[in-house]
């Protein structure tokens, strides 16, 4: 591990707002269910940034909806570092970040706890459809945790992803509140929609597109996975 690394795990740690447990598979877990009550100490609302690397969009929500609650998810805890110690010089006390796998975020919140999750720029996984964080798998164990009529948002520059989900939503018979294959050159532009990450960045000096989808959560909602999904652009 490079040195800069270790420094910024050492800095991390003393950082109030994130939370790093010990090990993987974490059983009751002291916040769960008592984010709102025990950690931000109001009954806000939360939203989740799952992947949310260097937390760009964590920290930004966080600054345009102060009331809301944020928490950006990561494995990765150099990249959280970024996110995290900016948060800390805007005072977003709205702002957390948590560095735990994805599949396992059932552990770390209860039923009902979350009203929105933002996926940002995730690993579209070509050869892998059910590691996708819109495949059924997945959505599923959003359903854990998520309340009814939640909502979910995709922001990505995989057309791949983007048609992926749009093909599952319309087999377990979701329509998409909003869904557009070149956001930039759409109507939906807003504030949030306009938070460029550092990846995104990249992306558009590529001349890549970005695409965005926005779908309502059922409660109870079992979604079934799809058959093989072929996209060639």
């Amino acid at each position: 591990m490079s040195k800069n690394k270790l420094e910024k795990f050492a800095l991390m740690a003393e950082f109030k707002n994130v939370i790093q447990p010990e090990g993987l598979f974490v059983d009751n877990f002291e916040l769960k269910g008592k984010w709102a009550d025990d950690f931000f100490k109001n009954s806000n609302p939360l939203t989740l940034e799952l992947g949310c690397g260097k937390g760009e969009y964590t920290v930004a929500l966080a600054g345009l909806n102060k009331e809301k609650n944020y928490i950006g998810v990561d494995i990765k805890g150099a990249r959280i570092y970024t996110g995290a110690k900016l948060a800390l010089e805007n005072n977003q006390e709205n702002a957390a970040f948590l560095r735990t796998r994805i599949d396992m975020i059932d552990r770390f919140f209860s039923e009902d706890e979350v009203s929105e999750i933002w996926i940002t720029f995730p690993d579209p996984q070509p050869k892998k459809q059910n590691k996708r964080l819109t495949s059924a798998h997945f959505l599923n164990l959003y359903g854990k945790i998520l309340k009814d009529g939640s909502i979910i948002n995709l922001k990505t520059d995989s057309r791949l992803l983007h048609f992926y989900t749009l093909e599952l939503l319309k087999a377990n018979n979701i329509t998409p509140i909003v869904h557009t294959d070149d956001l930039y050159s759409s109507d939906y532009l807003n504030d949030v929609l306009r938070v460029k990450t550092y990846y995104e960045k990249q992306f558009l000096s590529e001349g890549k597109k970005i695409t965005y989808l926005k779908f309502k959560f059922e409660k109870n909602k079992q979604f079934v996975e799809i058959p093989k999904f072929e996209f060639s652009e």
